[in-house]
């Protein structure tokens, strides 16, 4: 979902765990490409943001990530702490 000055200017459902969509493929790539129009619309550049940004937290993907439950180091599959 894409928010600006209070207002949601684009959403794409994923009830599926949070990854799939239970609509039509063709409906779910006509929200996908909404959202990729209100993000340029509010000054994102970067080439699929949407998909940029989903992939911060996934896991799976070594050294450190930012999960539901703090940063891991996915090496090791441990939280990290985020002070020395």
């Amino acid at each position: 979902m894409l928010y600006s000055k209070g207002k949601e200017l684009a959403l794409v459902e994923m009830p599926i765990a949070g990854l799939m969509s239970d609509e039509r493929a063709e409906i779910v790539a006509a929200k996908a490409e909404q959202l990729t129009a209100a993000m340029r619309k509010v000054g994102c550049s970067l080439n699929n943001a949407y998909m940029q940004h989903s992939l911060l937290a996934l896991v799976v993907i070594p050294e450190l990530r930012i999960s539901d439950v703090g940063l891991v180091d996915v090496t090791t599959f441990q939280k990290v702490d985020l002070f020395i």
